[in-house]
């Protein structure tokens, strides 16, 4: 929390002067003038009741939606231009987008009906929440004011994010954060799933002003401010609902096809600027376009791309990772929630994935060797009494696989009498299963040197695409997807509590690390990709319903999944032109076509690099 504030307090003082104005105004006085509204000393102004949006403010984005490529006064990134100009509206014709629900720092740019009521403790009558209900996609948001923490970084994010308030005299002023990614603008201009927010409520007699200031060093170069006023409905009948179902609008599109455009191929790029008489460069955004000085840029601009798939022609150097690092820091390994009788363990190198129940436990990789000792404990916590009896791998690498033989000696296999009498070592500790190829590559059935210890290996393989146990009285379905991230994944179904495991086919810390040496490909990634969004349901409003628990970063749902299949998608398609142009490998890697991910994804060092993602793209994508 703190950090946020300090983040937002040069923002904050650019308000003080139109906040001072508007506190004034509501000073005591008002209040005997019969307005609508109680005034409540203790808590400033009292906001209940509901609330229509003022229209003739910023038209276009409240009612028709702006129009395409006009991205001018907003201080976005080069990578959110990018973004932006590669967006194609056809994209919202995809089941998987058409209810996309809008983020908390944009939904109250829309037509809508909001009302706002409050949660009292019932013996001390003190404010536990304000409660805000958003007819737009139906969405309940909850500020709560009992100065309670934010959820950790690996905690799942929401279309709303988590809020908590506080009153500075009678303004509101609420703190945002875990918000998914969503829209700037919505015409393709994107907000980040690492953005947070800080907004005013300021209430004069029946006009409420709304003040947000969204930061997010991903695709914005410095805190975005916009304001909207809403007007007291006394007469509200009730509110609009969004019953939004996921159809079929366009028939027979490819599997997994995103619609996109190519570096310089829009279209639409010049249709905002010709059609207002504005020099395209005022049209394409940027902090610049902000200030009386962009006069003289207008006037000389610069000149357009030779070839506009070298990215590198019209871009600065590639931007730093932004993220939040959504692992702990204090060396712990930590138990997050996650629903049903599913846990995800966080901080033993890759994500660990514990189902608990009478029959014992089973949990889904066992992190780096260095912290087996912290798992255990962890797992005890979770079960006392229970044995650990199943670990399931769900590929080779050690920052899942290397807590194995601890783990395993610390269970137990639960077996008949002429099992263990036949086979010696049946019963010698927790069960691990894993597809073959995990085997081979664990053993070097090559004849070189086995990547981990004997008693490290799977137990119980599968050479088919499936194998099921009946668990914790729960089917718990293990999936082999082929030539993925290697060829050895497994993602894991735990169907009635709906929950999947994902292993690292899906991350939310990076690009997919493309094995190569071990079986990976860049089609396998995206089919696996494709695979889990046909097994993820979200709920009603988008949000929540199946939870996937990724192999690295934040706890998710099918959101977060549809994002990164899309992005993954759209690189492809990039490298898939540069290679039938001709170009090489080290002019891909120079003309950067994840330059509008790399704030997000992005590395230059460490186990998978953006150059190494471009490469493996590349390699996989020539290979006859």
């Amino acid at each position: 929390m703190g950090d946020l504030r300090r983040r937002t307090k040069t923002s904050s003082l650019l308000l003080v002067a139109a906040l001072m104005s508007v506190a004034f105004l509501m000073s005591a006085p008002v209040f005997g003038q019969g307005v609508v509204g109680e005034f409540i000393p203790d808590v400033g102004l009292d906001l209940s009741g509901t609330w229509n949006p003022v229209l003739h403010e910023d038209f276009l984005e409240r009612i028709p939606g702006p129009e395409l490529v006009n991205y001018s006064g907003l201080p976005i990134t080069e990578g959110s231009r990018l973004w932006g100009e590669s967006w194609n509206a056809s994209r919202l014709t995809m089941p998987e987008h058409q209810c996309q629900v809008h983020v908390s720092p944009y939904i109250y740019r829309g037509p809508l009906q909001m009302r706002f009521w409050t949660e009292r403790n019932p013996q001390s009558q003190k404010i536990i929440a304000i409660r805000n209900y958003i007819s737009t996609y139906e969405q309940n948001r909850t500020i709560w004011m009992d100065n309670r923490p934010h959820p950790p970084a690996w905690a799942a994010h929401t279309w709303m994010g988590f809020s908590t308030g506080k009153w500075e005299g009678n303004i509101l002023t609420v703190y945002t954060t875990h918000i998914k990614q969503g829209w700037v603008r919505r015409d393709g201009l994107p907000e980040s799933d690492q953005a947070t927010l800080v907004e005013h409520f300021m209430r004069h007699g029946d006009r409420l002003t709304h003040v947000s200031i969204v930061t997010d060093a991903v695709y914005l170069t410095e805190p975005l401010v916009k304001s909207e006023d809403f007007a007291y409905n006394a007469n509200a009948a009730g509110n609009w609902l969004y019953p939004c179902e996921e159809v079929e609008e366009v028939e027979g599109r490819p599997r997994g096809a995103v619609p996109n455009y190519l570096p310089g191929q829009n279209p639409f790029i010049t249709e905002y600027a010709n059609k207002y008489h504005l020099p395209l460069i005022a049209a394409l955004g940027g902090p610049e376009t902000m200030y009386p000085e962009f006069e003289k840029v207008i006037k000389n601009p610069p000149p357009p791309p030779t070839d506009p798939l070298a990215l590198d022609e019209v871009t600065p150097m590639p931007q730093k990772n932004m993220a939040q690092n959504p692992n702990p820091t204090d060396g712990e390994v930590h138990i997050l929630p996650v629903q049903g009788n599913i846990y995800m363990l966080v901080g033993a190198g890759g994500n660990i994935t514990v189902q608990v129940g009478d029959m014992g436990v089973l949990i889904v990789d066992t992190g780096l060797a260095a912290t087996a000792d912290k798992v255990i404990a962890a797992i005890r916590k979770l079960s006392p009494e229970k044995p650990l009896q199943y670990i399931i791998n769900t590929h080779v690498h050690p920052d899942h696989t290397g807590g194995n033989m601890k783990l395993r000696a610390a269970g137990v296999t639960i077996t008949g009498a002429n099992v263990t009498g036949d086979i010696a070592d049946a019963s010698k500790g927790a069960a691990i299963i894993a597809q073959q190829a995990v085997q081979d590559r664990m053993s070097a059935p090559d004849g070189n040197q086995p990547a981990a210890p004997v008693d490290a290996w799977p137990t119980d393989t599968f050479l088919g695409d499936r194998k099921t146990l009946w668990f914790n009285d729960e089917p718990v379905d293990i999936m082999h997807e082929k030539a993925a991230h290697t060829e050895g994944d497994s993602i894991v179904f735990f169907r009635h509590s709906d929950v999947i495991a994902t292993g690292d086919i899906f991350v939310t810390t990076g690009y997919p690390f493309i094995d190569l040496a071990r079986g990976g490909s860049i089609q396998g990634e995206l089919d696996a990709l494709n695979n889990l969004l046909d097994l993820a349901i979200s709920k009603h409003d988008e949000e929540g319903g199946t939870y996937i628990i990724p192999g690295h970063g934040r706890l998710c749902d099918r959101w977060e999944l549809i994002e990164y299949r899309d992005m993954v998608t759209i690189i492809r398609d990039r490298i898939q032109a540069m290679i039938k142009k001709g170009m090489t490998v080290d002019q891909v890697k120079a003309s950067r076509p994840t330059m509008d991910y790399d704030a997000r994804y992005g590395a230059d060092k460490g186990f998978g690099t953006t150059d190494g993602f471009v490469e493996a793209v590349y390699k996989s994508l020539s290979k006859k």
